[in-house]
């Protein structure tokens, strides 16, 4: 699933929807990018048509959504695809999610849910206490766990002196940074609910004095540029950002300083690749959870 950076206060209303020919969904999930607050993409078979959906809070202007459709299809020399849009019945979403959340274990770490005692921890495991919240980021998808995966990986052989988590959500990749090194940790994201959120997280994780959380529209933000240069910068965000992004890292980072890049599925590779080398960063490994990429830069 694709997480629009960052996520807002209420649960969504509407689903909109739509089936494309194989290698177009970036394409697609542009032209619902504005109206939605979420979006996914999978694929219905292997090298066949993918499922686009879109999640908004608020019913969506039809006739404009579906102009962008259509100016979507054109540009790919595609029939336009039919659009469905369906209202989603009322629910407790995070009292379910609550519910349907088990702990995980991510090498190391130990993710777990407030719902899940201290007594229930494995032996020589980094826990993180993360429920379900307005802010992305509990371990479930894949991105996180593969973001948690590089960063396993890297204490074999790193101790950053400064890290950076940007697009932080629910701040549990600050978390783990602090359970595997000690290390100050900045966590910034646009969105002010994924701020309140993870000051939270950061508190009740008793790691307050090691993460700061700011609000910050990328890389351009003061607190950012005075944190900084950062040995490890973690971004779990979207593909299409983390290109837009990529000079603003390069920037950021410290001389052979190590950036973790995830929230892109192996057909946007390219793309994101394509604007860190232009930004002078080269890909050293890539981690690969259920079709989603994590990439570790130098």
């Amino acid at each position: 699933m694709t997480f629009v950076p960052d996520r807002p206060a209420g649960p969504p209303a509407w689903r909109i929807a739509l089936t494309v020919p194989g290698g177009l969904a970036d394409a697609f999930e542009a032209a619902l990018e504005a109206d939605c607050l979420a979006l996914s993409a999978f694929e219905l078979e292997p090298d066949g048509a993918w499922t686009v959906e879109g999640y908004a809070l608020a019913e969506p202007d039809r006739g404009r959504l579906a102009a962008r459709v259509a100016l979507a299809a054109a540009g790919q020399g595609v029939a336009e695809p039919p659009l469905a849009i369906s209202r989603i019945p009322p629910t407790d979403w995070l009292a379910e999610t609550r519910q349907a959340f088990p702990p995980l274990r991510i090498g190391r770490f130990f993710v777990h849910g407030e719902h899940i005692g201290a007594g229930a921890r494995p032996p020589a495991t980094l826990p993180i206490l993360v429920d379900a919240a307005t802010a992305f980021g509990t371990g479930e998808h894949p991105s996180t766990a593969g973001c948690l995966r590089a960063l396993e990986r890297l204490a074999h052989h790193r101790r950053p002196v400064r890290a950076l988590d940007m697009g932080c959500g629910t701040g549990i990749l600050a978390i783990a940074m602090t359970r595997l090194w000690r290390c100050p940790v900045l966590a910034a994201d646009i969105e002010a609910e994924s701020v309140r959120v993870a000051r939270f997280n950061a508190k009740r994780n008793g790691v307050a004095w090691q993460v700061k959380v700011v609000r910050s529209d990328g890389y351009r933000d003061a607190a950012i540029a005075a944190g900084g240069p950062y040995d490890l910068v973690v971004a779990n965000i979207l593909a299409r950002p983390l290109a837009g992004m990529a000079a603003g890292l390069a920037r950021s980072l410290a001389p052979g300083g190590t950036a973790i890049l995830s929230g892109l599925l192996r057909y946007q590779e390219p793309l994101v690749l394509a604007a860190h080398r232009h930004a002078g960063l080269c890909l050293k490994e890539r981690l690969v959870v259920a079709g989603w990429s994590t990439l570790i830069l130098g």
